[in-house]
């Protein structure tokens, strides 16, 4: 078998390889979409894996796989520890410059809300990255959406800037003062207890008077109070 016959037989493969990887990622290959997120994070932060660009569906943007490069196929991290990792959100795509939409994600399994064993630590973790890429505090907002409202089944916080009108509506509202972020679950759930909500939303921002405010929602906190969407 002569070089440039091995080439091609080599090139058929491959490309057969990727093929069936994209159609894969795109149609019904048993994989559930509402674990994407965890797909993200248990096989696509690590670019230098053995066939990385055929295992993983969402490949990082620095990457160098020959397909998926529209930025809704592919992954930025913005920042991980071994406990968390930050990424771009894909309703960031085709935004303009200065919109802000990422996703702190746990890496081990956990759903939402309603799982029992929600980090206290990521909340830190998101806010320390929305400080780096929203410039004024007062800003940021950070959610986590019902369990009935949310399209993924790992949990994630978003991280965000709050709507024009959201602080002057937020401000006439109950919420709890916090100084401490790892208290926010407890406190949440203490406010969905007291309002009798079994499934709810969670809205962290900076409280006017210092520290942070918690507010429980029924509906989906990042429809209700931030730019989430860019158009």
């Amino acid at each position: 078998m002569n070089f440039f016959f091995r080439s091609t037989i080599r090139a058929l493969i491959f490309g057969a390889m990727v093929f069936a990887n994209t159609f894969i990622g795109a149609s019904a290959d048993g994989a559930d979409p509402r674990n994407a997120l965890w797909e993200i994070v248990t096989t696509c932060l690590d670019s230098t894996i053995t066939d990385y660009c055929l295992r993983c569906r969402w490949p990082k943007i620095e990457a160098t796989c020959p397909y998926n490069r529209e930025c809704k196929n592919t992954t930025e991290l913005w920042a991980e520890s071994e406990d968390y990792v930050i990424i771009r959100d894909r309703k960031m795509c085709g935004c303009p410059e200065g919109f802000v939409h990422g996703l702190a994600i746990p890496r081990t399994r956990v759903t939402g809300v309603e799982d029992p064993n929600l980090p206290d630590g990521i909340w830190r973790f998101a806010w320390a990255a929305a400080q780096k890429t929203i410039s004024d505090e007062a800003a940021i907002a950070l959610v986590v959406n019902p369990a009935r409202l949310r399209s993924q089944d790992q949990l994630h916080v978003h991280i965000l800037r709050l709507g024009k009108d959201a602080r002057q509506r937020l401000d006439g509202l109950p919420a709890s003062r916090l100084r401490d972020l790892d208290e926010v679950w407890r406190t949440a759930k203490k406010g969905a207890l007291d309002a009798n909500l079994n499934d709810y939303g969670v809205l962290v921002a900076g409280h006017p008077d210092g520290g942070f405010m918690v507010r429980v929602e029924k509906g989906s906190p990042e429809w209700l109070y931030t730019e989430g969407n860019c158009q």
